[in-house]
């Protein structure tokens, strides 16, 4: 991502985005080595460090594992939510989903959350098939009552942002 103007934007739009919907962040210096540079889970809220943050685009998928946790639970989030949680990799295509609908709800390419960089060598594949259709994973949003397929809220609208 091109620094500067264009990553400041990008950072804008997400963080204005985390306000409307209630997702805790804040700005601070990351000590740790983490799983994304830059970004950090701690109870439940997304600890961000702008020197050492390399694509502003991650913040939405980890802000998509908060999302997906249900509220009672989200405060016990911390560090790499599924390597800390065997019970949340299954959450991981709701993530991508719930990341990708984001993405859109935002005007963001999805070039921005599913950069090259990441999804262990998968982002195009999964670009590929969210943009035609292929929402791999929806039942799992419809089961958390954040998404439909049918309606004012077809996905990539969402009918809840948060899970209960």
């Amino acid at each position: 991502m091109k620094e500067g103007k264009e990553r400041d934007l990008v950072l804008e739009r997400i963080c204005r985005f985390f306000d409307e919907i209630s997702i805790q962040y804040n700005f601070t210096e990351i000590e740790t080595e983490t799983f994304l540079p830059g970004i950090q889970i701690k109870n439940g809220t997304l600890q961000i460090d702008l020197q050492k943050l390399k694509y502003p685009g991650d913040l939405l998928h980890e802000a998509g594992h908060i999302a997906v946790t249900k509220s009672e639970e989200r405060n016990t989030l911390n560090d790499n939510v599924i390597e800390n949680n065997a019970e949340k990799a299954g959450d991981e295509m709701a993530v991508l989903l719930w990341s990708y609908a984001a993405s859109k709800k935002i005007g963001l390419a999805p070039e921005v959350v599913f950069h090259e960089d990441g999804y262990k060598g998968e982002a195009v594949w999964l670009r590929e098939q969210f943009e035609s259709k292929n929402y791999i994973g929806l039942p799992l949003l419809q089961w958390m009552g954040l998404a439909e397929t049918e309606g004012n809220h077809a996905f990539p609208k969402m009918k809840a942002w948060l899970r209960e």
